[in-house]
């Protein structure tokens, strides 16, 4: 950890969902929620910045009482304290149709958010009709992994990230979770440079890198914890909680 850190000063707590503020039984523990609710209390923005839709992490902002700006679909959608839509950033519905004829070439599971459904392992009928935020391949196999990833690397027209080891996220190229809290810190007056952010996966690589203090989880993947300025305990061991207390409590 490099000395200039200690010097930071946190505005805004950044947190991935899924594998950091999140347990493995898809709950906030108790110590994380009351590290939020002191953070809050101190005059702290804090942000969910996550690869979920709307619709799958609102129950849990509106539990933890949070109220700043969502970062939602890995930056694809951007709502502000009052829910209402701050900006949105579509994937092309051929690029989508493309990406589900692939899933039937390499034979994978998938998943796709629109601004209205999530949908698991099936499409829609109407496909082109629909507004797109994003795109996931869940592939066990490493190789079929790595051959969509090239494929999809030659289109040129994505972002690609992930959320476990083992999926491909897909969103427009340029939106990610660090473009997200850039807009909302925009909007708060304040720089990257006061925004800590927490994640494990490669999906929370950006923001990690671009926030002035940079948190891996201890279970995050590799690569992040390389990029990381700290690291701390896993999703099960309220690592959020004691990246809180460390840095901004």
């Amino acid at each position: 950890m490099n000395d200039f850190k200690e010097d930071v000063k946190i505005k805004l707590i950044a947190l991935d969902m899924d594998g950091t503020l999140l347990n493995d039984q898809h709950e906030v523990s108790e110590a994380n929620r009351q590290a939020i609710k002191e953070a809050q209390e101190k005059g702290v923005y804090v942000v969910l910045s996550t690869g979920r839709s709307l619709r799958t992490c609102k129950e849990h902002a509106e539990s933890l009482e949070l109220t700043s700006f969502l970062v939602t679909v890995n930056g694809s959608e951007i709502w502000d304290s009052s829910g209402e839509l701050v900006e949105r950033n579509f994937v092309k519905p051929e690029n989508i149709h493309w990406m589900w004829e692939l899933t039937k070439h390499h034979n994978t599971k998938f998943w796709a958010i629109s601004t209205e459904n999530n949908y698991f392992n099936e499409m829609p009928e109407d496909i082109h009709g629909i507004q797109w935020l994003k795109f996931g391949f869940n592939v066990d196999d490493d190789a079929v992994r790595e051959a969509i990833m090239k494929q999809l690397q030659e289109k040129g027209e994505f972002e690609l990230t992930n959320s476990t080891p083992t999926n491909i996220e897909v969103n427009p190229i340029g939106i990610n979770k660090a473009k997200g809290l850039k807009l909302v810190c925009e909007r708060l007056g304040i720089g990257m440079n006061n925004v800590m952010s927490v994640g494990d996966s490669l999906n929370d690589l950006a923001m990690i890198q671009e926030a002035g203090l940079g948190i891996a989880m201890g279970n995050a993947q590799e690569q992040v914890k390389k990029a990381a300025d700290w690291v701390t305990a896993t999703n099960n061991e309220d690592g959020v909680a004691i990246a809180i207390r460390k840095w901004v409590l």
